[in-house]
């Protein structure tokens, strides 16, 4: 079996192999590197020949990942994210708060009245000053895939299943409904296509029978903006919808569903959790003083 000793050229390229990984292709790497062309691919070859693999294909026909690129990515990331949390681990030993704080966030999180997000970032500042945040607004099945790839150490997201893999610490309610223009005749509403977003509500109204599926949005504004034709109803929050019925004129469709769920602080229970994200889990349940319906019995 070949003993692979790497130095600290050999993790050098292997930083910037992951890097063009993540950023889909060269060019794009080369934006976030500040590196030639030229440099990232002699970096790749040197990572290429040191595993006696190829790692990617580049050509005309686009960059892609072969099977062992896959493998070396989901590792070498992985091993990079260990060696990152060595200093901030050893300085809570002694009592030091320190390395990144990544929390992911749905879109227009902050818009719920009840979301203290930047009083807990406050305070967190004046508690751990050696702890720097990052903030990452992510779609809704991209904050659970980033959560499992150990990309962020907590989101904050509805709470929508019970999943043993993640850990809920709830910090605000959230209600959803369907939404039209006020223009729309009562009778034509039934017939009005849904538009259709990837999130659990929005599919389970659609498996009910009570609407068909209309077309594909990327967001909530995008939800929003078609709605506001008169020709589609659409699923919103209703913090968000109160921010814009009125300029937009819409309204809450008289036989809507409500569904309803936890916002909550969110971090996966497949990796021991730092002492910098205890802090900050104790600072959110602090700021935000909430009582789920299950703690209240």
């Amino acid at each position: 079996m070949m003993k692979l000793d790497f130095d600290e050229r050999d993790l050098r390229s292997l930083r910037v192999f992951c890097a063009v990984a993540e950023a889909g292709g060269f060019a794009a790497a080369e934006r976030k590197l500040a590196m030639s062309k030229p440099s990232i691919s002699r970096h790749v070859r040197e990572v290429e020949a040191r595993l006696g693999v190829r790692l990617c294909e580049r050509g005309r026909s686009g960059f892609r990942l072969t099977p062992e690129g896959d493998v070396a990515l989901d590792l070498a990331s992985a091993a990079f994210q260990a060696l990152g949390r060595i200093r901030p681990e050893i300085d809570a030993v002694h009592g030091i708060l320190s390395g990144r704080l990544a929390i992911g966030i749905g879109e227009h999180t902050l818009t719920h009245p009840d979301c203290k997000l930047p009083e807990a970032l406050t305070e967190m500042r004046r508690l751990a000053p050696g702890v720097e945040p990052q903030i990452l607004v992510m779609t809704f099945n991209e904050l659970a895939q980033s959560l499992n790839e150990g990309r962020v150490d907590l989101v904050i997201r509805g709470k929508y299943t019970d999943d043993r893999d993640f850990f809920h610490v709830p910090i605000y309610r959230e209600i959803h409904r369907v939404y039209v223009a006020d223009m729309v005749e009562k009778s034509k509403i039934p017939n009005l296509p849904l538009v259709y977003r990837q999130h659990p509500y929005v599919e389970q109204a659609i498996r009910s029978g009570r609407y068909h599926r209309g077309p594909n949005a990327a967001g909530l504004d995008s939800v929003a903006a078609m709605v506001a034709t008169g020709f589609y109803q659409g699923m919103l929050p209703t913090h968000y919808g109160d921010l814009i019925k009125t300029r937009f004129n819409l309204t809450i469709e008289e036989s809507s569903p409500v569904f309803q769920h936890e916002g909550c602080a969110i971090f996966s229970t497949a990796r021991p959790i730092s002492q910098r994200i205890k802090v900050f889990l104790n600072i959110l349940k602090r700021v935000h003083s909430f009582r789920s319906e299950r703690s209240s019995g």
